[in-house]
């Protein structure tokens, strides 16, 4: 493997629209979630749920199917459960705006977790941009009235906070195994280890299960469909990426939920945090400056 080169520019742009492409199609999320009409983990077990279908299939069309797990697929679908669960909860007790924009400070936790494991000693301008970048999402954050209040701030901030540990966690291991296998044997086996998972957490806390109107199941569906298309295009381009550079540009799915929770919620969107999306955009944009003249680790990905 580490014979062979990394991917080309060519090949490197290609990749990072498809990330910003899933980020964009994620920030949909929290806005689904608040239209299922289910309980936060019944939320998630329903959009893995209807993901299954569409991943199998995926499977059968670039390899024989899904295959055995790997490790780095169980781990995944645990990282992944233990996202779906604390950012549900976080989003039903305070905005979707706060709970998206806390969930994404992982690039923080990812690049120190690339940094000391994986051997991706960033560069300064990154580091800076990675600053640049968390500053934005903070201030959308924490920017006085930002979205509608929920009924638990705290706890909603405190849930969404942890959520961004869980969300590293599972793109560090989507971005090992991107290295050894398929975007889509990936996707499935950690979809099929998380949706039981929240179907027992959905019942031990005694959630409502079943949506409660017909747009409840369309909203689940499409967190299904959202999900496969959100979550494969970024595990599809972080075989291709840097897991560091790849964090940092999903910062941009706070600014699509923040403007999609002002359109459907009417949740304020005011001029501080409006400039906050201005400058997590300017840290994604001087992320990938800052990376694209460092030769990327060499990697053999594997077939989409």
């Amino acid at each position: 493997m580490s014979g062979q080169a990394g991917p080309s520019t060519a090949e490197r742009w290609q990749a990072l629209g498809v990330l910003l492409l899933g980020a964009a199609v994620i920030g949909l999320s929290p806005i689904l979630v608040r239209l299922a009409d289910a309980g936060p983990a019944a939320a998630g077990f329903w959009r893995l749920t209807f993901a299954l279908p569409l991943l199998y299939a995926m499977t059968r069309q670039t390899s024989a199917g899904p295959g055995r797990p790997s490790r780095y697929g169980l781990a995944a679908g645990l990282m992944f459960t233990l996202d779906l669960g604390f950012w549900h909860y976080g989003i039903s007790y305070t905005s979707v705006t706060k709970a998206t924009v806390l969930t994404n400070l992982t690039p923080v936790v990812v690049t120190a977790f690339a940094w000391i494991f994986l051997k991706e000693r960033p560069r300064a301008l990154f580091l800076a941009a990675v600053a640049l970048a968390v500053v934005g999402a903070w201030t959308m954050a924490a920017a006085k009235g930002a979205g509608r209040p929920g009924p638990n701030e705290p706890l909603g901030d405190a849930l969404s906070l942890t959520t961004a540990l869980w969300y590293a966690l599972y793109m560090l291991a989507i971005g090992e195994g991107r290295k050894r296998e398929t975007t889509g044997r990936l996707m499935f086996w950690s979809s099929a280890v998380g949706a039981p998972l929240l179907l027992v957490a959905a019942l031990a806390f005694g959630e409502r299960l079943l949506p409660g109107s017909p747009g409840g199941w369309a909203a689940c569906a499409a967190l299904g469909v959202m999900h496969v298309a959100g979550q494969g295009s970024i595990a599809w381009a972080m075989g291709r990426l840097p897991t560091s550079t790849a964090s940092v540009v999903v910062v941009v799915q706070p600014v699509v939920a923040a403007l999609l929770g002002w359109l459907l919620f009417h949740e304020i969107l005011g001029p501080l945090q409006a400039l906050g999306a201005a400058v997590a955009l300017a840290g994604v944009v001087l992320a990938q400056w800052a990376s694209r003249t460092k030769a990327v680790s060499p990697r053999s990905p594997a077939a989409p």
